[in-house]
């Protein structure tokens, strides 16, 4: 309504009970009866940025309140995530740390869809975001969706219980329960307590890259797909639209056609795009910010009560600086029990011990991280010295464990298909 005012910030606090929701246009699996069932794993790319974009600008919540708020699904999940869940660690801070949990659903119906060359359905996309408590620093962990778990029992939005499984993929708890199921499992085998979730779409993708005039990447070498419609020659340049949609799709025509390779592509696109949107020619244009904005909101369904909840967490990250904003991986190795999947080293339990009670990662865990302030093959304008040249690569080698060594790093990189 014309008159409605945004919630006072003392609002954002009150149960989700009570906090306003949109119509329920969903059917019982959860998806939008009147929009297209086409996800991807990009989705990643949609929700970082438009928190990094949020936490770097302080952009006015107010704003974005009155002219986005419709157009954001709200969902609490809450009851279907057991009354099991780890107790969150108390922490002596300014504010609370916030753990939120992102994942794509990754559909692949209909034409184009098939682009990375696999079929069926789920989850291939999920990456905790951790903010700490003196909002100075954050970091995102992605979660390979090959990574063989025991999977706990989950629960359906009726009560009807979904069996445990042993030695499964990660994905198949978004295959067989949804977000919700993909969060108990989360919970479960970390024993860190989530705040919120967020589940993206790429229905604009193509919007969001396009509203900022392209994102610039760095490509060792031509990736040829006739069959696709890809063709992107070599170099340094910025891609737009269905370009980039291809390029952060692509697996088995792009580097060593693993899926971990894509997965350090993505964040080093997630990274050049949060850098390119807190750019002074995309901020100093509000019709690109309110485009971009407005088809990233467009794309999410989440637990966060409105955008003003959503806005007031970016709002404190207002002088985080992108240096501090970081991405890796689990630390992880291949399979000898299942070729092709890959399992969590020891080392994983140290990453999840430090999200839970509000530590920075480790110089042995951020070794090679990549960061919004440095991104591989486009060099940054970090001030902190060393962050420069590593911080533009992957966290880890294919076997996952970290590796120091610069001409290791630079082959990791080409793996990925990002310059070295």
């Amino acid at each position: 309504m014309p008159d409605e005012q945004p919630p006072s910030p003392d609002a954002v606090g009150t149960p989700r009970a009570e906090a306003r929701r949109k119509p329920d246009t969903r059917g019982r699996s959860g998806r939008r009866k009147a929009r297209a069932r086409r996800r991807h794993t990009v989705a990643r790319v949609l929700v970082i940025t438009t928190v990094v974009l949020a936490m770097v600008t302080g952009l006015s919540v107010v704003f974005l309140y009155r002219s986005l708020n419709g157009d954001l699904t709200v969902e609490d999940l809450s009851e279907q995530l057991g009354d099991d869940r780890p107790t969150a660690v108390a922490i002596d801070g300014p504010q609370d740390p916030l753990n939120i949990l992102v994942m794509g659903d990754d559909t692949r119906e209909g034409v184009g869809n098939a682009i990375d060359q696999e079929a069926g359905g789920g989850s291939d996309t999920t990456i905790l975001f951790h903010l700490s408590a003196d909002r100075e620093n954050a970091y995102g962990v992605s979660i390979p969706r090959d990574s063989l778990v025991d999977r706990p029992e989950c629960f359906t939005e009726d009560g009807d219980v979904i069996p445990a499984a042993e030695g499964v993929m990660w994905n198949a708890a978004y295959s067989v329960g949804g977000p919700a199921c993909t969060m108990r499992q989360f919970e479960q085998l970390t024993g860190v307590k989530l705040d919120n979730y967020v589940v993206v779409d790429f229905q604009g993708f193509q919007d969001m890259v396009d509203a900022i005039d392209g994102v610039e990447v760095c490509i060792p070498e031509d990736i040829s797909d006739p069959a696709h419609g890809i063709n992107i020659p070599a170099g340094t340049r910025e891609i737009e639209g269905k370009e980039a949609l291809n390029y952060v799709r692509a697996r088995y025509t792009l580097g060593d056609g693993s899926d971990i390779g894509r997965i350090k592509r993505q964040q080093a696109f997630i990274a050049a795009m949060a850098k390119k949107v807190v750019s002074g020619n995309v901020l100093a244009r509000p019709d690109r910010v309110v485009n971009f904005l407005d088809a990233a909101v467009d794309s999410l369904t989440t637990d966060f009560d409105n955008l003003f909840a959503l806005g007031k967490v970016g709002y404190s990250f207002q002088h985080i600086g992108l240096d501090n904003i970081k991405f890796i991986t689990v630390p992880f190795e291949y399979s000898e029990v299942e070729p092709g999947r890959v399992e969590w080293l020891p080392e994983a339990e140290q990453v999840w011990q430090r999200v839970a009670n509000d530590e920075p990662l480790s110089r042995r865990l951020q070794d090679g991280v990549i960061d919004a302030g440095n991104v591989p093959g486009l060099g940054g304008d970090s001030s902190d010295g060393p962050s420069g040249s590593p911080a533009g690569s992957p966290s880890s080698s294919p076997s996952g464990t970290p590796n120091g060594n610069d001409e290791e790093r630079a082959r990791e990189l080409e793996a990925a298909g990002l310059c070295a």
